[in-house]
């Protein structure tokens, strides 16, 4: 008979014996969160003090990085507390609170996207009707409803997982996710399994769906209009469907891992494409929106130079 049991701690087995070059992982672990939550707070406080960039398109990329300090935090004081530790040891409570966070952040990322595709297609497609359509209590409805929806669908989540008798308690990853935890069980997870698959590929298909059809009518009113309409769709749409990309090839890789034996792969790449996939948009959308678009560009270095003065 398999004993089972609710252990009071996880323990994660992805991480290897650094020795002293655990010094230098943390110093650059530290630098790059520094980093993600300098330039994503800068350009929060630039959209929320500049009434100029009160615009839709602004308020939810506002939402977009709250979103990445949201996740970075999920996941960066918890890492640097591993690298310098010799016992890679989590808390059950600790662990599932960052499964709430992980997954929740993926889910309000790819809602975000979503929201930000159909703003743009109004924007272009039907721009006499923009602001009749994009009011200041359907852009708050939208921004509430990507974060609302995502934290419910993993308080459900956990409710079903928590309570779990598991049969061992080590998690091949170097942080706590879902699929990891629901692997251990001695009892029956197709509920779970299930709930979490349609959870997944609901919000990720359902968001991929709305920006396909949104981009397919964009394409369709590039092809057929002026060239000052192109313009204006490359020049907005660009950052955002290399913010898609990039979120998608995270996103798809960390699936692909918690689903299927990825043994094939090498253990530190493996590692750093789970990594990947919490810290390329962090890094990624500040850097692309802030030198892509010349308005939130310029309103920066207007905000730069009068904090220097």
């Amino acid at each position: 008979m398999i004993n089972s049991t609710q252990p009071s701690h996880f323990t994660l087995a992805a991480y290897f014996d650094a020795g002293t070059f655990r010094y230098f992982y943390f110093m650059t672990v530290m630098c790059l969160y520094i980093f993600i939550v300098s330039v994503n707070l800068l350009l929060i406080v630039v959209i929320c003090m500049n009434r100029s960039l009160h615009e839709p398109m602004y308020l939810f990329l506002c939402s977009l990085f709250v979103n990445e300090l949201y996740g970075s935090t999920g996941l960066f004081p918890f890492l640097l507390l591993q690298i310098l530790s010799d016992v890679h040891t989590v808390s059950a409570s600790c662990c599932f609170l960052q499964i709430f966070c992980v997954h929740s952040y993926g889910a309000v990322e790819y809602l975000n996207l979503a929201i930000m595709s159909y703003d743009r297609y109004v924007a272009i497609c039907r721009p006499l009707q923009y602001n009749t359509r994009m009011t200041r209590n359907k852009i708050a409805l939208l921004i509430a409803v990507s974060w609302f929806y995502p934290c419910c669908a993993m308080v459900v989540l956990l409710s079903l997982t928590s309570p779990l008798q598991l049969c061992g308690n080590i998690i091949n990853k170097v942080y706590c996710d879902s699929h990891s935890v629901v692997k251990l069980p001695c009892s029956d997870t197709t509920l779970i399994n299930f709930y979490g698959l349609v959870a997944t590929f609901g919000t990720i298909f359902g968001a991929l769906l709305l920006i396909l059809h949104t981009y397919a009518r964009i394409l369709q009113v590039c092809f057929s209009g002026s060239k000052q309409t192109r313009q204006k769709a490359v020049s907005t749409c660009t950052p955002h469907l290399a913010s898609l990309l990039n979120f998608s090839f995270g996103a798809c890789f960390e699936i692909l891992q918690s689903r299927f034996n990825m043994n094939f792969v090498p253990n530190v790449l493996r590692i750093f494409l789970s990594l990947y996939f919490l810290t390329c948009q962090p890094l990624f959308n500040p850097v692309m929106y802030g030198l892509k678009l010349s308005k939130i560009r310029d309103t920066c270095k207007s905000f730069i130079s009068k904090s220097d003065n």
